[in-house]
């Protein structure tokens, strides 16, 4: 039996190691390709002359449309495809966007999908098959190295080093062409789109067109070039070949397919793209502005402790929270705003600036911990005189007249619940910040985000309107301070009516409880 230990331990390493090959690979960089290479590159180029410098931009809050852009994108790209993202679920909404992608590098176009490692998870094989294409690359950002084959290594893996492996690519970016982009707070999956039965983020993404579409370029390029970015195949001991691209491609047919049997009305709904375009129309419909695209270093994730404030996109949206005198409105999923941000808003409101945050209440967050995080700062929040409004859950109502123009409408078809997962900030009525940014450690600290400021009144007086349709009585808590109580304000059918006891089940406020106690503050 001993003789055969050193075996053993060389077979249980051998798995452990799994899907992990050499990482000295040769990769050659690759940059944005110019606008100009395209007849749609060049179209945005001669819309945007005329403002001399300045970026044209339109609102996606409603789930149909944010859908309905990506694909059109997609379907006008004649050069490239970047696309970076923190999470991809299948879905859907996912697979027609994977089949306008396949039909985009048919024809020639370069098509670059950058994602968080977190995202392949025991998907190697799957994701690395459309890279069989040879118009498609795939790599991962800040990949596991170690037991990748499965769940049970992957996990041991990452605690091997914790420290980086809770270090996570948060961006979400969509750029066609180099000319137009997508940028906000939308993940990839039928829950961003109200595609999904039980769950819909309510969510704001922005179609940014011209320069700063460039500017987009230079950061995705960042990243892609980055050492923290890997080949998937790199992590396969045989690539996909194009009979197993075929063969995936097939089952993506059958899968649509079958989507369009079993549920016709929502299959139709997406669909819309195919029939009746809008991008021609948003672009008659863009608001011109002097704009900043603001990012994280990648190399923020290398950092032992907290990283260099240079690398920080904080570091770069500073001078615009110092300089807010009048009103800040804050929109953020998830809001953990430890010392500093506590020290910040309070002492805003103390100056005399008017402070609005919206944020998920306790019943209608997705992450009851972040929510144990946050709890903590209220009270302290609310003596300075900042204002603080909750979303309520939010049942969809089935309707048939659509997901509708704004922020908060119900779901169109499924009745599912709906969760706040926009980020923006407004910044005295006169500039917008739109993107992937939540105020909490996280976004500040260790993951990587990315966002565009907007200097124009006209959006921000728009992303302000979405700002207070969602702090609304009807569809938020207002949380003040009663004879020093904390208590929860609403409206239900007309009547305003006061909460004393936060809304939330038993097993919400027991995982908010447990992630205050055991102080996983830093790290939500």
């Amino acid at each position: 039996m001993r003789a055969r230990q050193p075996l053993l331990a060389f077979l249980l390493l051998a798995s452990f190691l799994g899907g992990c090959s050499s990482f000295d690979v040769q990769r050659i960089p690759s940059q944005a390709l110019p606008a100009s290479d395209s007849a749609f590159g060049r179209s945005v180029q001669a819309q945007a002359a005329p403002y001399k410098g300045q970026s044209g931009f339109r609102l996606l809050s409603d789930s149909t449309e944010a859908f309905t852009a990506r694909a059109e994108l997609i379907r006008n790209a004649q050069s490239s495809l970047d696309l970076q993202y923190y999470i991809v679920h299948d879905g859907i909404s996912t697979r027609m966007l994977v089949e306008e992608l396949l039909k985009a590098a048919d024809r020639g176009v370069r098509v670059r999908i950058l994602l968080d490692d977190t995202t392949s998870d025991g998907l190697d094989r799957t994701i690395a098959t459309l890279a069989a294409h040879p118009q498609i690359q795939i790599r991962v950002f800040n990949p596991l190295h170690l037991g990748r084959s499965t769940g049970v290594t992957r996990t041991m893996g990452r605690l091997f080093n914790l420290s980086l492996q809770h270090r996570r690519m948060h961006n979400k970016l969509w750029l066609a062409d180099n000319s137009m982009a997508i940028v906000g707070g939308r993940n990839l999956g039928d829950e961003y789109f109200d595609a999904k039965p039980n769950m819909n983020f309510t969510d704001i993404d922005m179609l940014s067109v011209g320069p700063v579409a460039e500017q987009l370029g230079h950061s995705f390029d960042q990243y892609w070039n980055s050492a923290l970015s890997k080949p998937i195949d790199e992590f396969l001991s045989s690539k996909p070949t194009a009979r197993d691209l075929e063969n995936t491609r097939t089952r993506l047919q059958e899968s649509l397919a079958e989507s369009r049997k079993q549920n016709h009305a929502l299959y139709k709904h997406l669909m819309t793209f195919t029939t009746h375009p809008r991008l021609d129309i948003w672009r008659r419909e863009l608001v011109w502005a002097w704009n900043q695209a603001l990012w994280d270093a990648p190399s923020k994730v290398l950092a032992k402790g907290e990283p260099d404030p240079q690398l920080l996109l904080t570091t770069q949206l500073a001078p615009e929270l110092d300089g807010v005198r009048k009103e800040l409105i804050m929109i953020s999923a998830y809001f953990v705003p430890g010392q500093p941000g506590l020290v910040y808003l309070t002492g805003r409101a103390d100056a005399g600036v008017s402070v609005n945050l919206l944020t998920n209440s306790l019943e209608a967050t997705d992450v009851p911990a972040v929510h144990g995080g946050y709890a903590p700062y209220r009270r302290a929040l609310l003596e300075h005189g900042v204002k603080l409004y909750e979303l309520r859950r939010q049942p969809g109502e089935d309707s048939d007249s659509g997901s509708g123009p704004y922020l908060f409408s119900g779901s169109s078809y499924r009745g599912s619940d709906s969760s706040l997962h926009s980020k923006a900030m407004i910044f005295d009525q006169q500039k917008s910040f739109i993107g992937s940014f939540n105020f909490d450690p996280r976004s500040v600290l260790w993951n990587t985000e990315v966002g565009v400021l907007v200097d124009s009144p006209e959006l921000a007086a728009r992303v302000r309107e979405l700002a207070l349709q969602g702090m609304a009585p009807p569809l938020s808590y207002q949380v003040t301070l009663e004879n020093g109580q904390i208590v929860w304000t609403t409206e239900d059918d007309g009547k305003m009516h006061t909460l004393t006891k936060e809304p939330g089940s038993l097993w919400r406020r027991f995982n908010a409880w447990l992630s205050n106690t055991v102080g996983l503050e830093k790290m939500l």
